[in-house]
């Protein structure tokens, strides 16, 4: 275990299970009133929960947001738990960043997943910003080959690469970089925020080398700020001073309202429930991104893991018929369904 990377892995799990406070739990969601409907005019036993991603049918807009990898027993078994998972319950997963396979060889296992979910969507993941430290195309091409991946999250953190402290802070000029993996990849190339929120001019400037899937990531549940202060050395504040910087995610996804004839969106950032799913959708996010509250059943089991994605389900199927919608397509990007504006 003396690689950094993967030590770092099991550092961050240990920072987010001994302090509660790592989820800040800001529930922005709920200043969005939903329009209840007394006569919905459908039964609840037709309210059909499925849709499509990456060409896959799913049996909802879940998406098992990037959680961890390396070669540890600890992560190994937490994604396996969780393809497993995905599998049974026909919901999409994406890993956490893959840069720890190629300092770790024996990391590898922990992301070769498609044998336990031949028929979801996996998404990849590497840091953006490493592609200014060395990382390059065909890395990329080996993340992708290794998981058999239907796309690439590249993750955007500036926040947490300045509070860590062995952080890769040159962010500069990464766009072009991008529109290269862009053009030499097989895959989609989807931008990820990790817990700031995307702005409207982030997604522009993805537009513009050639991006078309935005996960906004914003603000109000898992702050990585926070995680990596427990990192830093003498009580040093900076990480607390920023645990709640970026855009809420209600407010990320209108800002990318007007994109969404050019753009496929990913609404992620203290989602909890399946109420919050449903506002995501009607906001305009095609999928919707947890990973907190699914961390702690994936270190059980993978039918722990099931049982709280049947939850969510459950939630976010009855938020449907109190609303009168038969289908995702009624909710999707539907702003009748709001008694406010969230803009």
């Amino acid at each position: 275990m003396s690689d950094q990377t993967n030590e770092r892995k099991l550092e961050h799990i240990r920072a987010i299970e001994n302090d509660p406070l790592t989820d800040r739990s800001k529930r922005y969601f709920d200043d969005i009133r939903l329009a209840h409907r007394a006569l919905p005019e459908i039964a609840l036993g037709d309210v059909d929960t499925s849709c499509s991603f990456l060409d896959y049918d799913l049996s909802f807009p879940l998406l098992i947001s990037s959680m961890t990898g390396g070669d540890h027993e600890v992560v190994k078994t937490i994604n396996r738990n969780l393809a497993i998972a995905a599998q049974k319950t026909r919901v999409a997963m994406a890993v956490g960043s893959q840069r720890v396979m190629f300092t770790n060889l024996a990391a590898k296992e922990s992301f070769e997943l498609r044998e336990l979910a031949p028929d979801v969507p996996l998404i990849s993941n590497l840091g953006a910003v490493q592609f200014n430290y060395g990382m390059n195309v065909e890395q990329a091409k080996s993340a992708v080959d290794c998981m058999q991946a239907d796309a690439l999250y590249l993750h955007l953190n500036p926040l947490q690469e300045a509070v860590q402290p062995e952080g890769d802070t040159d962010f500069s000029d990464l766009s072009s970089k991008i529109a290269q993996l862009v053009n030499q990849l097989d895959v989609p190339v989807m931008l990820k925020e990790v817990g700031s929120g995307l702005s409207a001019a982030d997604i522009e400037l993805g537009l513009s080398n050639g991006v078309t899937y935005f996960d906004v990531a914003g603000c109000g549940g898992t702050s990585w700020s926070r995680i990596e202060s427990h990192r830093r050395k003498d009580n040093d504040s900076l990480g607390i001073l920023f645990q709640d910087w970026g855009i809420p995610t209600p407010l990320a996804l209108s800002m990318a309202n007007p994109y969404l004839e050019r753009a496929t969106i990913v609404a992620s950032g203290g989602l909890r429930d399946g109420i919050d799913m449903v506002k995501s959708v009607i906001l305009g996010a095609s999928l919707c991104g947890m990973a907190a509250p699914l961390l702690k059943p994936a270190m059980e089991s993978a039918d722990a893991v099931v049982d709280e994605i049947e939850k969510i389900k459950t939630e976010f199927r009855t938020a449907m018929f109190l609303l009168g919608a038969p289908d995702v397509a009624t909710l999707y990007n539907n702003r009748a369904f709001l008694l406010e504006s969230t803009s």
